[in-house]
């Protein structure tokens, strides 16, 4: 567990993310900022997606080069060299390469020692990463975020995640997930730790000015990745039609629809102003006169705890909301849950009626990344303290 370059009592974490290390700040990132700041003697090399150069060449996009390892950015509190980042690079289609999961742990194991790492823990938040688990036997944890079992893919895709989630949930020592549906369909043959989601209370309760971008008027605002495993686009362009002549929809985040997609939307009359940094987006929040959450509901989102559920309920705006989970249970008076063929007026009956109340010293608490980073801590000293056959990098 001890690194080279960590001091004797320095533990060494490896993490394998889901989505890179960027300014639109997820999960992962609060989490290992938070550990960062909480355990000098930590050390992470934080393992990004690869990129796919010859998918992008297809797809008539200019082709993103892997970064390689590298510094992470500055944050407070944490000296420089503690976060190293890695991003490499998936040369071949899995289809033509059957050994891609193998060659992309061998280059994080490479990158691991050339970090100085030689015995680290390891965190998998990418079910891919279970090639990595399998090369080390590093001492290890599974971050259940999304059940991609339950998402629409090809039987192949499906097929080869389920057979990763296998030796991951037979090999790890701790099980993390975040929503109670993932506990109940991860713990069904082994002990599972709920850590659900939360926010930064205090940045999205400090007043921000409007961010210039918003359109002058009413606001209906939606804030997350615009992608269909969650968003419902014809929803939205409904939204936005109804909206016409009484307020706009904005939609904040990054932006991971195709081409007919956004074009739909954009004609409709929503406004995509795309990814905004995490310490903008609260401003967005708070100038909205409702926000919005128009999700499809499958069972790959009822699988979901979602972020915004915390970040919405700290601005204390009027929400609408399909029937998803974490919104379909709310309590909060200033919730509105209703079914897709409703939501569109809802939203217009909820932009034309009082403004919203802005939340005040006796509001219900909100959980913070503070509280979760404790929890997750808890969790890591287990894994590190666990029997295991974790082999140095080399």
């Amino acid at each position: 567990m001890n690194g080279e370059a960590g001091g004797a009592q320095g533990t060494d974490l490896v993490v394998l993310s889901l989505e890179r290390w960027d300014d639109v700040w997820r999960r992962n990132q609060h989490l290992v900022a938070g550990l960062l700041q909480r355990d000098p003697g930590l050390r992470v090399l934080f393992v990004e997606p690869a990129v796919d150069p010859l998918h992008d060449l297809l797809r008539r996009r200019r082709p993103r080069l892997p970064r390689g390892l590298r510094d992470g950015p500055a944050l407070p509190g944490v000296e420089p060299g503690r976060l190293r980042l890695f991003e490499p690079a998936k040369w071949l289609p899995r289809r033509l390469d059957h050994r891609v999961d193998q060659q992309l742990a061998a280059v994080t194991v490479r990158a691991a020692r050339r970090a100085g790492f030689r015995s680290p823990l390891l965190w998998v938040n990418d079910p891919d990463g279970a090639a990595v688990l399998q090369a080390t036997g590093w001492p290890a944890l599974y971050d259940v975020t999304d059940d991609w079992l339950l998402a629409d893919r090809s039987p192949a895709e499906t097929a080869r995640r389920a057979q990763a989630e296998a030796v991951l949930l037979e090999r790890v020592r701790e099980v993390v997930v975040c929503s109670p549906a993932l506990a109940r369909s991860k713990g069904s043959g082994r002990p599972v730790t709920l850590v659900p989601n939360a926010v930064d209370l205090a940045a999205y309760r400090t007043q921000q000015v409007r961010p210039g971008d918003l359109p002058a008027g009413p606001v209906a605002l939606y804030v997350g990745t615009a992608h269909r495993d969650r968003l419902d686009v014809e929803l939205c362009a409904a939204t936005a039609q109804a909206l016409s002549g009484v307020g706009h929809l904005v939609l904040v985040g990054p932006v991971a629809l195709a081409p007919e997609d956004v074009h739909r939307l954009e004609a409709a009359g929503a406004r995509l102003l795309g990814a905004r940094p995490a310490v903008a987006v609260p401003g967005y929040l708070q100038h909205a006169d409702v926000l919005l959450v128009p999700h499809v509901v499958t069972p790959f989102t009822d699988s979901l705890d979602p972020i915004k559920l915390y970040e919405y309920r700290a601005v204390g705006r009027p929400v609408v909301s399909t029937a998803v989970a974490g919104f379909r249970d709310a309590v909060d008076a200033r919730t509105t849950v209703v079914d897709r063929t409703v939501f569109a007026s809802a939203v217009v009956d909820r932009i034309r009626s009082s403004p919203a109340v802005v939340p005040g010293p006796g509001e219900t608490p909100v959980p913070t990344w503070t509280d979760r980073v404790g929890q997750f801590a808890q969790v890591l000293a287990r894994v590190a303290g666990g029997p295991g056959d974790g082999r140095p990098c080399g």
